[in-house]
């Protein structure tokens, strides 16, 4: 074969593009559907159970989930536009028609026949295809609503010529391909921009390049990595290159990057920027939380409340285009100067973008948490796509919180005052739910406040509410209703809502448990052991990379995260000497107990070192209370040339750049800055060179005792495992190693670890330090 064909037979696969009706029609007539409304829970679901209940009324000659597919030119271009159709229907004069069947939970006296046209278009293109295999001149669509969960059923019909059908596919097809054109040529670019792209750096430091292969290798046989790497080592730069290189090599088309901190995100933005600024053409975007990038002094989504929302969808495109046209590092910033151009939601925006892009850094919950994740995801690009999960530690409770839901009584009492003689059925929902927890307090003071049961009653009252919320939530607001109380009803419907979703998840490794609070009853269904559901929501994937200077022990969090037999295990060792660092361990109880007793101790032990040792230090605390009475003691007797500071529970931005921009390598004052183990301080903050001195560790950073943490632990007791391991201490040494690695940074760092608590001297507790430690 020649070169000249064998090109022109590339050419010819690659402008063939493979396309699903749904997302073809959704993009071009995107405001047509509330799949993706501002404001409002989504009315319009996707029910198997409606499609069921529909289908079994099909009569003996109907078909139901009918496979279609045909090609569609336009241009250079040729589009295989394939989907099933709900129901492709024998009429009584030989004819066919097309039933597509949606599910509402809102009233049917909502729909009218022309409230969404994307439907039309659904169903229309399944009718073309339909209609040209079958050489048919016309065919017959009908659109099924089925209201949930009373069964009530409202149709509509229309009847289409052939060549009316063809062109309107045709139409959308032509809409579309500005779009996959644009993709082309950048994919094209990206492609050939990989296999020259070298190692931002002259050479790999001590272990680099060991992760790099076996991030490589992982994507490579499509398995997960637990990957405990030292920090200093440059850890997102040894799992983005491989990636990077992997998509050069067509093992993926897509890298989510996936941390729990905004300052990693900035890191994984910086090395993403180092190989584009080396010749990497890439679309990296990065997804901001909405509360920070909405324009509006006050987050409201409705269209009446926001201009950005209002006629969001006949505009996103045109900014998609623009942008992905213009830009590659496309953060924050970016996101906002083109949103503000085309007069688009910012948050949506980045949404819209995470789906055609290279590379997404965003946090966690975009990818594990069923209530925000990226749900137009389909399984066929998730299996061309890697998680890159930074600090993977965090995901585990993290991932407890994800899949825990919880629900309260004072918004149902609320609701029911305020709609009492506006909205029957919403008023008499919210009182059912209040009067089942005034029930449950009283069984709550006099018995066990933990049931093993999924909350069954409480599931279903609800559900109860969901379905009478949405009614009203989709009607026009009452006269009678203050803005307020439709407000509050809106967000006590997304939490019952995440709490029935939740309850769908419910199984042996869930426990429920009631609580009282001064003035108010909430019930909570905690998740023990997050393992299978992110391992869940990862396996769609084609590989998952774990990493972290922390990850230990491994076994722990092998279990905690979801690993299976095939997954593979790396521990780089440090690259740092010994030398480097000096470790002390100064053994007085931190326990609860005596630290009344020890205080004094502590503060003169800090003291002393703060004056005989001038610099900087980091001083870490499991709790601010504690903190706060070390503090004081240290204080009472401050030296002139030591000035101390400390972390408070809430600091603005401004506040933490201005406690780290403290940190200076000649400073005047030793400085000793207090801070919580856990917190912001003690992740992800380099301080590299004389900036740092020496970091205490005040405690083992047990977490708080208290009901969860007691459940955690007696569950996995059951389970043949160390609960109290796996409850306490394994999380608490992990922010004992977290605020440690505060201090060796680079190959030149030196500096004093100050280990407070005689535990340490305990085999168990010293066999879960790093070696460099010992």
């Amino acid at each position: 074969m020649t070169a000249l064909k064998k090109r022109n037979q590339e050419m010819e696969s690659s402008s063939s593009i493979r396309i699903a009706v749904r997302p073809l029609v959704e993009y071009v007539l995107r405001g047509g559907d509330l799949d993706s409304g501002f404001g409002r829970p989504n009315a319009l679901v996707e029910g198997t159970r409606a499609h069921q209940q529909v289908q079994k009324e099909y009569g003996e000659l109907d078909q139901r989930e009918v496979y279609l597919s045909a090609e569609v030119p336009c241009e250079e271009l040729v589009f295989l536009v394939e989907g099933r159709c709900d129901g492709l229907l024998a009429q009584e004069d030989g004819s066919l028609m097309i039933d597509e069947i949606k599910s509402t939970s809102g009233e049917l006296a909502f729909i009218e026949a022309e409230s969404y046209p994307v439907h039309w278009a659904q169903a229309k293109c399944y009718a073309f295809m339909a209609a040209r295999e079958r050489g048919l001149t016309h065919m017959s669509v009908q659109l099924t609503y089925m209201q949930l969960p009373s069964g009530e059923l409202k149709r509509f019909r229309k009847q289409f010529g052939y060549m009316e059908l063809e062109a309107f596919v045709h139409e959308v097809v032509a809409g579309y391909a500005p779009y996959v054109r644009l993709r082309m040529v950048h994919r094209d670019q990206r492609d050939q921009s990989i296999p020259p792209l070298a190692f931002p750096y002259p050479d790999y430091r001590a272990g680099q390049r060991k992760l790099a292969g076996a991030v490589y290798k992982s994507i490579q046989e499509k398995v997960n990595l637990f990957a405990k790497a030292p920090t200093g080592i440059g850890k997102t730069i040894s799992t983005i290159f491989p990636a990077v290189k992997a998509i050069g090599e067509g093992h993926l088309q897509q890298i989510f990057y996936l941390t729990a901190r905004t300052t990693n995100r900035a890191a994984a933005e910086a090395a993403f920027s180092l190989l584009v600024q080396a010749g990497l053409r890439m679309h990296v975007v990065t997804l901001t939380a909405k509360e920070k990038v909405c324009f509006q002094e006050k987050v409201s989504c409705r269209k009446e409340d926001c201009p950005f929302a209002d006629g969001f969808y006949d505009r996103v495109n045109g900014a998609v285009l623009d942008i992905l046209a213009n830009e590659t590092m496309i953060g924050r910033q970016v996101i906002e100067a083109y949103a503000l151009k085309h007069r688009v939601c910012p948050f949506e925006f980045s949404l819209e973008l995470a789906y055609a892009a290279d590379a997404v850094i965003c946090d966690y919950n975009y990818i594990y948490d069923p209530r925000v994740s990226l749900k137009r995801m389909l399984g066929e690009q998730k299996g061309k796509a890697v998680l890159l999960v930074d600090e993977a530690h965090h995901l585990v409770d993290r991932g407890r919180d994800m899949y825990s839901a919880e629900i309260t009584k004072r918004p149902f009492l609320e609701l029911q005052r305020a709609y009492k003689g506006q909205h029957e059925g919403v008023y008499r929902a919210a009182k059912t739910i209040n009067s089942f927890f005034v029930a449950l307090k009283k069984e709550a003071d006099a018995s066990s406040p933990v049931d093993y049961q999924k909350p069954e009653t409480l599931l279903k009252l609800a559900e109860d509410f969901l379905a009478q919320a949405e009614q009203e939530l989709f009607a026009p607001v009452a006269a009678g209703v203050s803005p307020e109380s439709a407000g509050l009803l809106l967000e006590t419907y997304f939490t019952a809502n995440n709490f029935v979703r939740i309850g769908k998840l419910y199984d042996e490794r869930y426990v429920s448990y009631t609580e009282l609070t001064a003035g108010d009853v909430r019930l909570v269904q905690f998740c023990l052991d997050p393992s299978q559901l992110i391992r869940e929501a990862g396996k769609s994937f084609r590989s998952s990379i774990f990493f972290s200077a922390t990850l230990s022990p491994l076994h722990y969090f092998r279990d905690m995260l979801g690993a299976s037999e095939e997954d593979y295990t790396l521990s780089v060792p440090s690259p740092f000497s010994r030398e480097q660092l000096q470790v002390q361990i100064h053994p007085y109880s931190t326990r609860y107990r005596d630290r009344e007793r020890t205080k004094s101790s502590i503060a003169g032990m800090l003291r002393k070192v703060l004056v005989e040792r001038p610099g900087n230090y980091l001083l870490f605390f499991p709790s601010y209370v504690y903190m706060s009475l070390i503090y004081e003691e240290v204080a009472a007797e401050l030296p002139d040339q030591v000035k101390l500071m400390m972390q408070t529970g809430s600091m603005t931005e401004e506040e933490r750049e201005s406690f780290l921009a403290a940190f200076q390598a000649e400073g005047e004052q030793t400085l000793a800055a207090f801070a919580v183990m856990g917190g912001i301080f003690s992740e992800g903050v380099d301080l590299v060179g004389d900036r740092l001195t020496g970091v205490a560790v005040i405690g083992v950073g047990l977490p708080q005792i208290g009901i969860e943490r007691d459940l955690i632990r007696d569950y996995f007791h059951t389970r043949d495992k160390d609960g109290y391991d796996y409850a306490y201490v394994y999380p608490g040494m992990n922010k004992v190693l977290q605020a440690g690695g505060r201090l060796i940074r680079s190959e030149q760092d030196q500096g004093l670890i100050m280990l407070v608590d005689d535990r340490y001297l305990q085999p168990h507790y010293a066999g879960l330090l790093p070696e460099e430690w010992k």
